[in-house]
């Protein structure tokens, strides 16, 4: 009995209290559609996941308001039996973005694992200048004449350029699109001028000589863009931003259940295979603790807050 108090202490969860739960499939919500790349990384999780805890794993599509329908859900559910695949913006400023939004991530969802991160590359179109110093000397001449793209209102590539745009001295104006894609299109037509853009859409774009990377979000060199230098290297300081992929449970889930799916999901995204397959749909694999993930959830949080608060953004 003493070694098992002592386990318990130290976080980790003897066979025979294992045992019990999960005691049927468990679902994996993902807020967005098959093929996308939620549901691509669910899927490369699910299997592996299965076979850690001993019951079918099963992706669960529930696409709709940037991931937060199916974030709602999860943070509903009371069968003891749900996760969900997020990103982070359902993990950390939707509330914020929208008081409407009828869960809280802080308060409604227990943080699991962070799986994978990844940077954004800030991509500017053909016809402006190859040199990155050329071109945020660029930017600011240009004044409000000058167009940024993003996905949609309140994404963290939106966010991120407001960012950007604060320590560059720039005043592009923003013009959302229906996704990715569509940025890039606008780029290569030169509706707009520049966009931060996930390394997976980026740099096919830069290789085929149709757009040109100008820098990474991260503190340094993204083995995802090895070739591309950091925004610190071409002159913007303190710059760091990146997006990334979660494991959270409703908040109601016990705390023995979620540390055993923490410590599957750690061990399952450092297996070679995994390791590829996530490297390969744009991320680096990080495997958290539960503790881990809320810490990233509210630095974030505090960063991304202070922003939609200067700039006063909104999302319906």
């Amino acid at each position: 009995m003493q070694w098992a108090a002592a386990a318990l202490a130290a976080g980790a969860v003897p066979a025979w209290a294992q045992s019990a739960w999960p005691s049927r499939p468990v679902r994996l919500l993902v807020g967005f559609p098959p093929g996308s790349s939620p549901d691509l990384t669910a899927r490369t999780l699910a299997d592996p996941l299965a076979q850690a805890l001993g019951q079918p794993v099963v992706v669960e599509n529930r696409p709709g308001a940037g991931g937060n329908i199916a974030a709602e859900q999860v943070a509903r559910a009371s069968d003891g039996h749900t996760l969900g695949l997020m990103i982070n913006g359902n993990l950390t400023i939707a509330k914020i973005l929208n008081p409407a939004t009828p869960y809280d991530p802080h308060r409604d969802l227990a943080p699991v694992s962070l799986i994978g991160t990844a940077p954004l590359v800030l991509t500017a179109g053909q016809r402006l200048p190859a040199d990155a110093a050329a071109l945020l000397a660029a930017g600011r001449e240009a004044g409000d004449r000058w167009n940024y793209g993003s996905p949609g209102v309140g994404t963290v590539a939106h966010i991120g350029m407001e960012m950007l745009k604060a320590a560059a001295g720039w005043q592009a104006v923003h013009v959302p699109y229906p996704g990715n894609p569509q940025v890039v299109t606008a780029m290569t037509q030169g509706d707009v001028q520049v966009a931060l853009l996930p390394p997976g859409i980026a740099m096919p774009q830069v290789q085929a000589g149709r757009l040109r990377a100008v820098g990474v979000t991260s503190a340094g060199r993204s083995t995802l863009a090895p070739q591309v230098p950091s925004l610190a290297e071409v002159g913007l300081r303190g710059f760091e931003l990146e997006i990334w992929n979660a494991v959270a449970a409703p908040a109601s889930m016990p705390a023995a259940h979620i540390q055993r799916v923490a410590s599957a999901l750690v061990q399952i995204v450092r297996q070679p295979d995994v390791r590829q397959k996530l490297f390969a749909q744009g991320w680096q694999v990080a495997g958290t603790s539960p503790e881990g993930l809320a810490h990233r959830m509210r630095t974030d949080t505090a960063r991304m807050k202070a922003v939609i608060e200067r700039v006063g953004i909104r999302a319906g």
